[in-house]
């Protein structure tokens, strides 16, 4: 569930960049979950990164991240599926059980 959490996140503007801080606060994911996460769905090709263009001012450049087209699919399978009664996990659709 925690892994649809942050796919729900990502795929309600799926062409906008988000940061993992940014990520934490709307799923309420401690960085040491969310993280690993984010790595796995990279690694699938469902989420693409990248660092923030500019260093701001007062604070390091941030990692972006957003849904793939693959990712977008796979998300919006994973969340009907979950809305489902008799449903098969969204994890397990994803491809990344145990998170």
């Amino acid at each position: 569930m925690q892994t649809l959490s942050v796919m729900a996140v990502l795929g309600e503007v799926p062409v906008e960049w988000r940061h993992g801080y940014d990520l934490a606060k709307e799923t309420g994911l401690k960085s040491g979950t969310l993280y690993p996460i984010l790595i796995r769905l990279a690694d699938r090709g469902l989420l693409e990164a990248r660092w923030e263009d500019e260093q701001p001012v007062g604070r390091p450049r941030r990692h972006l991240y957003r849904l793939t087209p693959e990712g977008v699919t796979a998300a919006r399978a994973a969340l009907e599926a979950a809305s489902r009664p008799a449903r098969a996990t969204g994890n397990r659709l994803l491809g990344v059980e145990g998170t």
